[in-house]
């Protein structure tokens, strides 16, 4: 009760009797507003249960051996593409060492030559000024060429770690394959003599059951569309 209401009851101008069926009136209206949403709550609670318990529909995205599958041939087709690259790559680079192998070659005869220069005309700066560029020249070049033949054992490494990818995809082919062969078996262990068209149709409701809340075979037929779509 409020003050005001407490002001307007001694004054006399509130019935107390009529005051008491607003409060109850009030208070029913209370403990309805609750039980709805406890009502609520709990149709939620059962709706998330249900939708947690159930099985995925048995849709392209959620069959087990279809992605599987999947995966293995969009790996084999990626692995291929990673070898034709790093074969590319790797031809590439045995060009440029056999093009910087014959630079090589160059610059040792030049350095052969400015030698002899260099110490048959020791007093011409030109001779022993080419013969030191050469020689540096030739220092970069076997280290070019070392840097390529690094490279190419690190390819070489490259393409025997890819091989592991192979390995894998068997491992799932292995997989799917006993997958498979266990799917066939509970089909055949399942399998019944009468033709699921020629059975008679089960009881709804047996003698003895503990509840009356059986599904309609609408509903049953209901489920199984949208477990099979």
């Amino acid at each position: 009760m409020t003050q005001e209401e407490l002001d307007a009851l001694m004054s006399g101008d509130v019935d107390i009797d009529e005051l008491s069926d607003e409060e109850e009136v009030a208070s029913t209206d209370d403990v309805s507003a609750e039980n709805d949403a406890a009502d609520e709550d709990a149709s939620m609670l059962e709706a998330n249960i249900k939708s947690a318990t159930l099985p995925l529909p048995a849709t392209d995205e959620n069959k087990m051996v279809h992605q599987l599958d999947d995966v293995t041939k969009e790996s084999e087709e990626k692995a291929s593409e990673i070898f034709d690259i790093i074969e590319t790559i790797s031809n590439d680079l045995m060009e440029k060492e056999e093009s910087l192998s014959s630079v090589l070659e160059v610059l040792n005869s030049n350095i052969e030559l400015f030698e002899k220069l260099e110490k048959k005309f020791p007093d011409i700066t030109t001779f022993t000024t080419q013969l030191a560029l050469n020689q540096q020249a030739f220092e970069k070049t076997e280290g070019s060429i070392e840097a390529l033949q690094n490279s190419g054992d690190a390819i070489m490494n490259v393409m025997d770690i890819m091989q592991y990818q192979d390995i894998h995809r068997q491992k799932i082919e292995r997989v799917i394959n006993v997958m498979r062969a266990l799917s066939k078996y509970m089909n055949t262990l399942f399998e019944g003599k009468i033709d699921d068209e020629k059975r008679v149709s089960s009881a709804t409701h047996i003698a003895g059951d503990t509840h009356n809340d059986v599904a309609s075979t609408e509903d049953i037929e209901a489920l199984l569309a949208k477990f099979g779509s």
